[in-house]
């Protein structure tokens, strides 16, 4: 007789709300929180009934934040990283069929042969090719008119090079990612891609987004400064 799956229990359920709201897992780590409150909220949102359960996972989870300050760590990592920024990037996205697959295999032995860079993600409903502008019509052409769903043009590519302890490091995307959005900018794509943390924005945006990650850098390289001091 096959096992049935265990039940996540209020505790665990507690503990990946925490973990998936960075910016509540620092309030937590720096015991800058109210409980009660944060109790109710997720209860709201993980339609779980008892409070008592959720304040208890919540005071004991604090315990074990509060051992390790999380934000110290994502700054740690920040303030040693480095931005670069390629313009005149275009997007494709096509059917997730593999013919599309087996036909961008052309496109590669290209792109490899001149040194050129393409980044490909596939989703469950389509695949979407990040590359030079000037190669959107061979994709395109190479993909097959009828296999794409959308183009998009005048992109740009900032990424963001970070020490290789980014990747044992939970919640640095987030942290990006949340000061942008929270920034008004609007990333059409995102890659993260072992050290690289990359968003594709549009090129009106370019200035905007270059702006807050910068200060995002620059804010993380002083604050170590004066951990040093």
């Amino acid at each position: 007789m096959k096992e049935q799956p265990q039940k996540e229990s209020i505790a665990e359920k507690t503990r990946s709300y925490i973990d998936a709201h960075p910016s509540i897992k620092d309030c937590i780590s720096k015991d800058l929180i109210n409980y009660s409150s944060l109790a109710r909220q997720i209860m709201k949102d993980l339609d779980v009934k008892n409070e008592e359960a959720v304040m208890i996972a919540c005071r004991r989870y604090a315990q074990k934040l509060s051992k390790r300050d999380h934000e110290k760590e994502i700054l740690n990592v920040l303030g040693n990283s480095r931005l670069e920024v390629k313009t005149k990037i275009c997007s494709v996205t096509a059917k997730n069929d593999w013919t599309v697959l087996h036909k961008l295999e052309l496109v590669f032995v290209k792109l490899i042969n001149e040194k050129a860079i393409m980044q490909v993600i596939q989703g469950a409903q389509a695949i979407t090719i990040i590359a030079d502008e000037k190669l959107k019509n061979e994709v395109v052409n190479t993909v097959g008119r009828d296999n794409v769903l959308r183009v998009r043009p005048d992109l740009v590519e900032i990424t963001i090079k970070s020490p290789e302890k980014i990747t044992d490091t939970s919640g640095v995307f987030a942290y990006l990612a949340d000061n942008l959005s929270e920034n008004g900018v609007n990333f059409e794509e995102t890659v993260s891609c072992y050290t690289d943390t990359i968003f594709i924005v549009h090129e009106k945006d370019m200035i905007h987004a270059y702006s807050i990650l910068t200060n995002i850098i620059e804010s993380a390289e002083r604050s170590l400064g004066a951990d040093e001091d």
